[in-house]
């Protein structure tokens, strides 16, 4: 069960409830000007009536210090005597956050801290001086909005990628969750016949934003910092996967089988469909030759050019 116990920001209960009924997670009834410490208790004994194991009391945000409010949440642990009290705090905040922190664990048995936004260009930082002054543990990380943008911290993953050697584990198991083991079976099945066809390509489009787009992908590779640069220096953003994908769906059937039949009249067809130019899909194929290329030599196991070095200039020159 899930309990807001935020009543100072406008809707803070209302957007609870309403998370709780996306992801089937039942929530306590609010009961509008009740107090934090009154909900509380309201919370344990409806846990208990509706046999919920769990309750994750939801408090108000302190993006600073605040001495009436740290008296609340003293007031609050002394009510529930939690088994877990975790910090959430942003880690684009930098200082402010390791204050806040020091200031959670003097007044409250603090046991962890859920870091947010770590997908962004400064993460890792805030993880180093937080765990410093609160000494306790990061016990997970955000990386996006959803509700499934959640992983479990490794403290040697995310030195790996300050230090911008990648996060390759990491990136498996994300693209085990959310790609599915079915997806990922057909695309081995592909890759060792050696076939690629642009309906592969569109699922491969579709399944990288579903990992955050190219920069959720991009961030936990190899050299990414290198990577980053060159996908800045070439004005390569998130509009191209989806402009690719408006193409791809406007080709016929057999054009996706078998992208060597489209000519001129069949590029103007495929522009005018998907709100492009003929330019785009002149691009669009001679990335997809090159990708069909990369994908025969790795049913081979022979790609060259992938390794730390960053994207290859070949690849990136047909991106640009």
């Amino acid at each position: 069960m899930m309990v807001s116990l935020d009543v100072y920001r406008p809707a803070a209960q209302e957007q609870l409830k309403s998370l709780g009924e996306q992801n089937n997670i039942l929530t306590l009834p609010i009961i509008e000007g009740q107090l934090p410490a009154d909900i509380c208790r309201r919370a344990v004994s409806a846990a208990n009536l509706n046999g919920a194991e769990i309750i994750l009391f939801d408090t108000a945000g302190r993006t600073q210090i605040d001495l009436q409010m740290m008296s609340e949440i003293k007031q609050i642990e002394n009510i529930i005597n939690p088994t877990e009290t975790f910090l959430v705090a942003d880690s684009l905040t930098g200082q402010v956050a390791a204050e806040v922190a020091k200031e959670f664990k003097n007044t409250v048995n603090l046991t962890g801290i859920i870091l947010t936004r770590t997908d962004g260009d400064a993460r890792g930082g805030a993880a180093v001086s937080m765990k410093f002054v609160s000494q306790v543990p990061i016990k997970f990380l955000g990386i996006g909005e959803k509700i499934d943008n959640i992983e479990v911290f490794h403290p040697d993953r995310i030195a790996n990628r300050i230090l911008g050697m990648g996060d390759i584990v990491s990136l498996v198991e994300k693209a085990a969750q959310d790609l599915g083991e079915e997806n990922i079976k057909k695309a081995e099945e592909n890759l060792k016949k050696g076939s690629f066809s642009m309906q592969d390509y569109l699922v491969q489009l579709r399944q990288m934003k579903k990992m955050g787009g190219i920069e959720g992908v991009m961030s936990f590779m190899p050299g990414v910092s290198k990577i980053k640069s060159q996908m800045d220096q070439a004005g390569i953003d998130e509009k191209i996967v989806t402009q690719n994908e408006a193409v791809i769906l406007s080709m016929t059937k057999k054009e996706r089988e078998n992208p060597k039949i489209i000519d001129g009249s069949r590029k103007k067809r495929i522009a005018n469909g998907s709100g492009t130019d003929v330019a785009t899909i002149n691009k669009l194929l001679k990335q997809f030759k090159m990708m069909s290329e990369m994908m025969k030599k790795m049913s081979k196991g022979n790609l060259k050019g992938m390794s730390d070095k960053g994207i290859p200039p070949e690849l990136l020159n047909q991106l640009k």
